[in-house]
């Protein structure tokens, strides 16, 4: 049965993440209110988040075929939130909020989660993980904050910086499993729950999965 993987988001960062595989995908925009419920964990939020993203990416590829064919979509979806004092930060989305974010994380470790999730849109089943990544700031001066917001622009962001670019400059040090899942794509989790759909970016990249 040939198998379609669908990416579904609209990050550019998710997307050259998975470009790294080598794996021929698609991108789709799950487009969903990713606003936390109350009284929602972050653990929770990522989870509901990151399966609601894959049913309605389903819903849409479901709505959108016109043929008999039956084809599989692998459909990887995933989200993330920042983390300090068992409070939610989401993106910035301004410049006054990304000084704030990046004042109160001066000195301090914040804990990003990133759930993700592997959907088969024909057994309508999936799978969930979550991973934890730490990130300790030095002690960050006013200056040093305002100056790496304007050069970087990270609004779009969880935790307003890009750890791929300049924002390794305001670590201390960094703990976890994979660095990818701070830049909002676990990459060797995800490598691990292809395989459990039959897909092996070391034998299928750059070719059509059948």
């Amino acid at each position: 049965m040939q198998k379609n993987i669908i990416l579904g988001s609209s990050s550019p960062y998710r997307k050259a993440l998975l470009e790294r595989l080598q794996l021929t995908f698609e991108c789709l925009s799950p487009d969903i209110n990713e606003e936390a419920h109350p009284a929602e964990t972050p653990q929770q939020l990522v989870a509901r988040l990151s399966i609601e993203k894959a049913e309605a990416v389903a819903k849409q590829l479901k709505e959108q075929k016109t043929s008999a064919d039956e084809v599989c979509d692998i459909i990887i979806t995933s989200d993330q939130v920042a983390v300090l004092d068992g409070v939610i930060l989401g993106k910035p989305h301004t410049h006054q909020k990304a000084i704030q974010q990046l004042t109160k994380f001066s000195g301090r470790k914040v804990s990003f989660l990133t759930g993700l999730c592997v959907y088969n849109s024909i057994t309508n089943n999936y799978e969930y993980s979550l991973s934890q990544y730490d990130v300790h700031f030095r002690s960050l001066s006013d200056t040093e904050i305002k100056h790496y917001i304007e050069i970087e622009q990270p609004l779009d962001c969880a935790g307003s910086f890009k750890c791929e670019g300049l924002g390794v400059t305001l670590f201390e040090k960094m703990a976890g499993n994979d660095p990818n899942s701070l830049i909002g794509l676990p990459l060797i989790e995800l490598c691990r729950l292809l395989r459990n759909q039959g897909i092996n970016p070391l034998e299928m990249s750059d070719k059509s999965i059948d």
